[in-house]
């Protein structure tokens, strides 16, 4: 028996109770797409990296290119994708642009990302 056969069950049988429970709880196809839009956001190292260094405090974009060893411009070039989706914010200060984490809500996301990778 090869590793795929092994998820399959051994008979074709439907449970209804749970059928019904899990249709009435799955979110619509619109809300499925967003969130894995969500994540495909998080599947970039550099992303990642960029918010931890948020985790510690705000931070303008020359730092960041600095601390990452990037180019101002790539680094903007992925603040804009993760302002756009709300996971961090900016704010002006002079002539600098500082960036923060949009919320606890990413930083709870990150937080339980590693806990599972650590495991």
């Amino acid at each position: 028996m090869n590793e795929a056969d092994r998820e399959l069950c051994e008979v074709h049988e439907l449970h209804p109770d749970r059928l019904n429970t899990v249709q009435t709880q799955l979110p619509d196809e619109e809300q499925l797409m967003d969130l894995a839009e969500l994540f495909k956001i998080f599947g970039d190292t550099t992303r990642i990296r960029i918010l931890f260094a948020l985790f510690e405090c705000e931070v303008c974009v020359c730092d960041l290119a600095e601390l990452l060893r990037m180019t101002p411009s790539a680094v903007s070039h992925q603040l804009s994708i993760l302002k756009r989706n709300k996971l961090v914010q900016s704010r002006r200060d002079g002539k600098s642009i500082f960036y923060s984490l949009a919320d606890d809500h990413v930083r709870t996301i990150i937080g339980q990302g590693m806990e599972h990778i650590l495991e």
